[in-house]
């Protein structure tokens, strides 16, 4: 039998608070809210990474911990995603003051936390 599996459709993060999440994620990655999430019973959003995947947000108790988390992302779980220009990623994060490490593998790669230290990691995509 050979591998089922098409795309990721999402990732999930929990978070403290959705507005303070969403000025991260919608206002300097630029990414839109989908409007189609149904109440769930707790707060959150999802939004629209392409066409076909998504990030949820879950405004919700968390039950690991984000103290003494690595510094650098790429030695902890994290969610990666192709981008078009890396450049315009380091720009915003400039701009915004938001710390990040480059990748120790030599690929033109970025990781950050968010605002409740959930790890991100930024590939330019080889053209």
């Amino acid at each position: 039998m050979g591998n089922n599996f098409l795309s990721l459709q999402h990732v999930s993060f929990i978070i403290k608070n959705t507005q303070a999440s969403l000025a991260f994620y919608c206002d300097t990655l630029g990414l839109m809210v989908e409007s189609n999430r149904p109440d769930l019973g707790y707060p959150g959003a999802w939004l629209v990474v392409n066409e076909y995947q998504q990030i949820h947000l879950l405004e919700l108790p968390n039950p690991d911990p984000v103290d003494n988390r690595p510094a650098h992302g790429g030695h902890d779980r994290h969610a990666a995603f192709m981008v078009e220009s890396l450049q315009l990623i380091l720009d915003k994060f400039d701009q915004a003051k938001i710390a990040y490490t480059l990748s120790k593998s030599g690929r033109n790669a970025l990781f950050c936390r968010d605002p409740d230290g959930n790890a991100l990691e930024f590939i330019e995509q080889v053209k």
